[in-house]
This record gives structure tokens, sequence and C-alpha cells, in this order.
């Protein structure tokens, strides 16, 4: 599957970002209320785009904390247990 993504508007107004080359289902939907008609679709469209690109920035802050607070923790884990090495032990 490509990584290629689309910005696409469906019959029923509603806008979707979706695999390019997949089988169509939408990674996320986003559907205006009637009231949102008095707005041209060009502009919900751009409102669209823009709730997409935050909401893919946010995701990509939230995995990167994710990835550094396991790094985190496995340098813990290793410094924990090359202390436990480095102890002398005197056998009798």
């Amino acid at each position: 599957m490509s990584s290629l993504l689309e910005i696409v508007e469906l019959a029923n107004g509603e806008i979707v970002l979706r695999h390019a080359d997949g089988d169509g289902r939408p990674l996320i939907n986003i559907r205006f209320t009637n009231e949102s008609e008095m707005v041209s679709a060009t502009a919900r469209l751009e409102v669209a785009k823009a709730m997409i690109q935050a909401g893919m920035a946010t995701f990509a802050e939230i995995v990167e904390n994710q990835e550094e607070e396991a790094v985190f923790q496995a340098e813990e884990v290793y410094e924990g247990s090359e202390q436990e090495l480095s102890r002398e032990v005197v056998l009798h």
C-alpha cells in the first residue's frame, strides 16, 4: 500500500483522508453541519486540510514523545543493570 494520501470530498459532502491507491476506506472522516453550507465548498476543504494537518502533527508529536520515553526507560534499565554488574563481590 502506498504512503501517498489524498483528501477527497465525497458526493454526500463528507471530506475524507484515504490512501490514494487503497481500497477507498477513509482514515479520517470530516462532516460539516448544514450551518456550514453558507461557507463555500473550497473554504470547507481548506478547513478540513488544516484540521487534518493539525491532527497529523499532533499524532506525530505523541508518537515521538512515546519513543523518547521508551528510550529513557531503556536507558534507566541499562544503567541499573550496569550498576549491579559493577559491584564487587568477595567470595570466601
